[in-house]
C-alpha cells in the first residue's frame, strides 16, 4: 500500500468472486436457494461474505453472480461482474472449469497453466474448490472434495477490458485472467503488475526467446523493439519496476537482457535506484553534474529537469547520455549479479530517438 495513504480502502480479487459466486451457484444447484450474502474463507483465514447481483436457476444449473469492488486500488476489473455457472460435472471427474463470455483462453507455454485451459490461476481454482468442498459438507451431500461439478466462470464485457491488460502479449486470449493469490487486492501494491512481468519473461523462456527487453514507458518500448527488431513476446512492460524485474530474471534468466528507457528514468537506474517512481526519489542534479566540468557542471547543477541537464550537456558538447546508460549498466549488473547473461542499457529522448547504449556486456 501505498505508505502516503494509508487508509485506503481493501478490495477483492476475481478469483475471490469467482469463489463467491460459485458456492452460491452451487448452494443453490443443491438446495433450491441462493445464500446471500455468500461467505467464503480465503487462504489467508478471512471470511469475507458476497453480496448477489445475479442469480439464475436452469434446467441441471445454476448462475449467481458478483460485482468486483476492488476497494480504492486502480484496478481495470473494478466493477466488472463475474459470474458462475454450476452444474453436476461427470462422474469421477472432480470439479472442471471452463471460460465463458469475457474470460480468456491459454494460447502461449510458460503461463502456471498449459496450453488450452481456460485462464482461471492455480489459487482461484483452488478456493473455488475449498468453497464447494465447505458448501458440499455444510448441507450434506456431493461427497466434499470428491464433488464432480463443473464450474463455468464468464465476465460480460471481459474481452473489453482485456485490451487494457497485457494479456494478449502473454498469449491469454478471448478475455480476463481470474487470478489472485490471497483473494485479496492491497490498493496501489502493484502486484498484479509485477506479477504480469514475471508472467512475460515466463513466456519468453518458454518460448525459447534468447533476449527480454524491458521497457518504462510505450515510447522506449517501441524504439527498442525497432532497434532490436524484436517480436511482441520479448517486450517486457517495466514500468517503473526494473529491480522486480532483474530480481526475477537473475533466478530465471534469458542469455541477454535489455533495459530500456527515457533520460529521466535511466538516470534513475544509474543512481542507483530500483524502483523509478517519482516517489522513491528523483533525478540527482549533482550525480549528472559529475560527468561535467566547469561552468558545464555548475549549469547542470541548477538545471530545471532531467531533460533541462540533457540539453546543457549537449550544448557543452558532453555525451552524458553515454555517461548514464555505462554507469545504468553498472547498476542493474549488480541486480543480476550471477545471471549467465549479457546486458544491454538503451537510452532515448521523448520522442524515441536514440541517445545511448551500452552494446550487450556479459554479467561478472
Amino acid at each position: 500500500m501505498d505508505e502516503n495513504a494509508p487508509n485506503l480502502r481493501r478490495g477483492w480479487t476475481t478469483g475471490a468472486c469467482a469463489a463467491a459466486a460459485a458456492r452460491a451457484a452451487f448452494a443453490a444447484l443443491m438446495s433450491g436457494e441462493f445464500p446471500d450474502p455468500v461467505t467464503i474463507r480465503l487462504p489467508g483465514g478471512q471470511t469475507p461474505a458476497f453480496a448477489l447481483a445475479l442469480t439464475e436457476r436452469g434446467e441441471n444449473f445454476c448462475r449467481a453472480g458478483i460485482i468486483k469492488d476492488a476497494g480504492d486500488d486502480p484496478d481495470v476489473t473494478h466493477g466488472a461482474l463475474i459470474i458462475a455457472r454450476v452444474s453436476r460435472g461427470a462422474p469421477g471427474a472432480g470439479v472442471t472449469f471452463s471460460a465463458g463470455e469475457g474470460v480468456g483462453m491459454i494460447t502461449k507455454p510458460g503461463l502456471p497453466l498449459p496450453v488450452g485451459e481456460p485462464a482461471i490461476n492455480p489459487m482461484p481454482r483452488q478456493m473455488i474448490r475449498e468453497a464447494l468442498s465447505a458448501e458440499a459438507a455444510k448441507q450434506g451431500g456431493f461427497g466434499g472434495d470428491a464433488t464432480d461439478i463443473h464450474v463455468e466462470i464468464s465476465v460480460p464485457g471481459g474481452a473489453k477490458i482485456a485490451e487494457r491488460t497485457l494479456n494478449g502479449r502473454l498469449g491469454i486470449v478471448g478475455g480476463l485472467s481470474i487470478l489472485g493469490t490471497t483473494g485479496i487486492v492491497t490498493p496501489f501494491s502493484c502486484a498484479a503488475w509485477i506479477s504480469s512481468i514475471h508472467r512475460g519473461i515466463d513466456v519468453a523462456r518458454a518460448l525459447g526467446l534468447d533476449t527480454v527487453a524491458g521497457a518504462t514507458g510505450s515510447t522506449s518500448e517501441a524504439a527498442v523493439k525497432a532497434l532490436h527488431g524484436l517480436p511482441e513476446e520479448a517486450l517486457i512492460d517495466m514500468g517503473d519496476f526494473v529491480g522486480g524485474m532483474l530480481k526475477y530474471l537473475r533466478k530465471h534468466p534469458t542469455p541477454r537482457v535489455i533495459v530500456a528507457g527515457g533520460m529521466a528514468k535511466m538516470t534513475k537506474l544509474a543512481q542507483g535506484l530500483f524502483d523509478l517512481h517519482s516517489k522513491r526519489g528523483g533525478v540527482d542534479l549533482d550525480f549528472l553534474a559529475s560527468f561535467a566540468e566547469g561552468e558545464a557542471a555548475e549549469a547542470i547543477r541548477a538545471a530545471n529537469s532531467a531533460k533541462h541537464a540533457f540539453e546543457i550537456a549537449q550544448s557543452a558538447g558532453l555525451d552524458i547520455a553515454r555517461a548514464v546508460a555505462d554507469a545504468a549498466w553498472t547498476a542493474a549488473a549488480k541486480a543480476l549479479h550471477g545471471a549467465p547473461s549479457e546486458l544491454e542499457i538503451v537510452v532515448f529522448d521523448r520522442d524515441g530517438g536514440l541517445l545511448a547504449k551500452t552494446g550487450f556486456r556479459k554479467i561478472g
